[in-house]
């Protein structure tokens, strides 16, 4: 197979996967496991323990937040949005957010960002 660069990581390709098997909760925890990460497109799989938070700031990017199991509590510039298993949330780019867990719940986090253009010379 011809060497290529690699898009997607930390994933096994060309089988099935249970994407809320790929991450386990950990008590007192937020876990992360990053799936790509380049200039214009970031995915993140995420196990928040039940009361753990990522606090408010904000993204050059529209964050698409996909909840896979429990409850989480979004709040998008002071507006508070609660979302559950299979809903999905998007925080505009450079406006805050922040990410609580009213239960321990697992979501897969996709940023997506303009891509980078250098003009003409």
């Amino acid at each position: 197979m011809p060497d290529k660069t690699e898009l997607i990581k930390n994933i096994p390709f060309s089988e099935p996967m249970k994407l809320t098997e790929l991450v386990d909760y950990e008590e007192g925890r937020v876990v992360s496991r990053t799936l790509s990460a380049k200039p214009h497109i970031n995915i993140t799989l995420f196990a928040f323990d039940k009361n753990e938070e990522i606090s408010a700031h904000t993204s050059p990017g529209d964050a698409m937040v996909q909840i896979l199991d429990g409850e989480a509590l979004i709040n998008i510039d002071g507006k508070e949005i609660t979302a559950g298993k299979g809903e999905v949330v998007v925080m505009p780019a450079n406006i805050p957010h922040a990410v609580s867990a009213r239960s321990q719940f697992k979501m897969l986090l996709t940023v997506v960002k303009q891509p980078v253009s250098i003009g003409s010379l």
